[in-house]
């Protein structure tokens, strides 16, 4: 799975998460109507991201050259799939159009945005930031700067030996 992949599924992963409970505040404020009308938008955008980042892995997996006119061509497709994604319910008796509207947009941004903490954006790491474990956020918290700020001098790495060092060319 390409970088686009991941980071798509990611978003829907976290979307997944958050629409059953918005869902539900909904179905209890405002009626089960806009309950279903938020999870429908939501699913649609959810499928939009993940259609949006298998193209764009397709297309890479292809051609570099080809990424830009998949990217503009599958931006008209996925506009067209969203329009009839919300044109076939429209005159369904549990589809509410103005929350369906504000959820398809608000859930675009949104995730978006939401996702911007986990990305990372350098070649070292394409895609999702390394996740670190309790071992490397230990090494972090009592690593070589907090050594170095107490005053203490690290310990050597095992096998290393004084004379080890390098020393400098004479001329």
């Amino acid at each position: 799975m390409g970088p686009v992949a991941e980071v798509a599924n990611d978003m829907a992963r976290r979307g997944l998460m958050v629409v059953p409970v918005v869902s539900v505040l909904a179905g209890l404020v405002a009626g089960w109507d806009v309950a279903a009308s938020i999870g429908y938008a939501a699913l649609i955008v959810v499928a939009n991201f993940l259609l949006a980042a298998h193209l764009l892995s397709w297309a890479a997996r292809i051609s570099l050259a080809l990424i830009p006119s998949v990217a503009l061509g599958g931006y008209a497709l996925r506009l067209a799939l969203v329009f009839l994604a919300v044109w076939f319910v429209k005159d369904f008796s549990w589809v509410r159009i103005i929350p369906l509207g504000i959820t398809i947009i608000a859930t675009h941004l949104g995730l978006l945005v939401w996702e911007l903490r986990y990305v990372s954006a350098t070649f070292a790491h394409p895609g999702l930031k390394p996740r670190t474990t309790s071992i490397a956020k230990e090494n972090q918290r009592t690593g070589v700067r907090a050594l170095l700020g107490s005053g203490k001098q690290p310990k050597p790495a095992a096998g290393f030996r004084p004379s080890d060092k390098f020393k400098s060319p004479t001329f």
